[in-house]
């Protein structure tokens, strides 16, 4: 058993910060969870304990080259299947892939998240080593798979006729056999013919379906020379994915659909950033009825640290709705917490409250630059770093603990084992 005393919580689905005078673990459940008055300010510190957070969309086999697509254009880094990272993946070392992804897993709990959303090339082979690396560290992988190689000639793909052949389907059985679900790249490297037959097969064995939509202009434009139809339309039409990725570029229409259909979207501001690509429009996003998450995207560009995500995004909202008060930080840290419950569902939550596992971030706001704070979830949004992290834990398992955190006693917050 564990216990957190004098401290203060996130609590429930909204993240609204209370005192807190118990909250106690047992096992992988929240035992219970003593509620004080609700607080917006400290003075003098206190622990702060945060719903663990989920990084919704992530490209771990990346890892291999930290910023190895620097000054390169999607399509020179990214494209199939001549893209940089596809020639990496295709040269790399499978031991050192193994340690290069269990290294960046280490580090995402380090930064308080708990869960991610990986969209794993390779095929068979690349679900399989992102398993391994996931058992290895305990943080919850859950996996999309796509195609080894791209199952269609570019003619193929122009004509948009044929589907899937039998070797095709056996190798997509045999991903969904150890994925999650499945995500190829865009809408436009598969015929409306595949996306039926993958809609209907992971429908079946109700898993999880994502999508790369409108990241550029590109893929709308594409799709709809092939089809008539922008690749977002083709997409909720044929495919019905759970998750739909970036939207970067999506207008009044797309967002309008979007709203109407309450679709999980997540965005990647910084990517889409160190792409030289447009913002995406977070703003009017969060005014519609689209359920957002944050990702930090490919292991090339960016470090999967959602609190520097975190940051970028809230600055970004605010300089769109162009007004001091909008968004509230709250509805930022809801894109990696408990705006995760529509996707994932079953027991996770992403919020905090007794009888829910326990799945949470305890952080240090004694440091200096956190004790006095006057608006906590603000300061959680915009000043927490890695540093600040003193544990995360999944179903109460300690995916990460500082070393202080076992002694630390203060007068206001002890982390005490019992």
């Amino acid at each position: 058993m564990l216990e957190l005393t004098n401290c203060i919580i996130l609590h429930g689905p909204d993240l609204e910060p209370h005192h807190c005078h118990r909250f106690t673990v047992k096992g992988d459940t929240i035992a219970a969870i003593v509620l004080g008055a609700p607080c917006q300010t400290i003075d003098q510190g206190a622990l702060v304990i945060l719903p663990g957070m989920y990084n919704s969309h992530t490209h771990l086999g990346d890892a291999i080259a930290p910023d190895g697509a620097t000054g390169m254009t999607l399509e020179q880094g990214f494209f199939r299947p001549d893209g940089y990272k596809y020639r990496r993946l295709a040269q790399q070392p499978e031991a050192d892939h193994l340690r290069q992804m269990t290294n960046h897993l280490h580090y995402m709990a380090r930064t308080g998240t708990i869960g991610h959303l990986d969209f794993r090339e390779q095929g068979v082979y690349g679900s399989q080593l992102l398993r391994r690396a996931s058992e290895a560290t305990g943080v919850r992988s859950i996996i999309l798979g796509q195609f080894n190689q791209l199952p269609f000639t570019a003619a193929e793909l122009q004509q948009n006729q044929v589907g899937l052949t039998k070797e095709a389907i056996a190798e997509l059985k045999a991903v969904l056999a150890i994925a999650d679900g499945f995500s190829e790249s865009t809408m436009n490297d598969l015929t409306d013919a595949a996306w039926l037959e993958i809609y209907q097969l992971t429908a079946q064995q109700q898993q999880l379906r994502a999508i790369h939509c409108l990241e550029n202009e590109g893929y709308r434009d594409v799709s709809l020379a092939l089809t008539g139809r922008g690749d977002l339309e083709r997409a909720l039409e044929l495919y019905q994915p759970h998750l739909v990725i970036h939207a970067t570029v999506a207008n009044a229409d797309d967002i309008a659909l979007l709203s109407q259909q309450q679709v999980n979207v997540v965005l990647n501001p910084r990517a889409n950033a160190n792409l030289g690509l447009p913002l995406p429009p977070i703003a009017p996003l969060l005014q519609s009825n689209a359920n957002l998450l944050l990702g930090t995207d490919n292991g090339l560009l960016n470090s999967p640290n959602l609190l520097a995500e975190l940051d970028f995004t809230y600055k970004v909202a605010k300089s769109q709705f162009g007004n001091a008060k909008e968004p509230a930080p709250q509805a930022i840290l809801k894109m990696v917490t408990s705006n995760i419950r529509p996707v994932l569902g079953g027991d996770t939550y992403g919020y905090l409250a007794t009888g829910l596992p326990a799945d949470y971030t305890v952080l240090n706001f004694h440091q200096p630059h956190l004790r006095s704070s006057q608006h906590i979830p603000a300061s959680i949004v915009t000043r927490v770093t890695p540093e600040d992290v003193l544990a995360t834990v999944y179903q109460g398992k300690v995916l990460w603990q500082a070393e202080k955190a076992t002694v630390l006693q203060t007068s206001h917050s002890e982390i005490m084992p019992i």
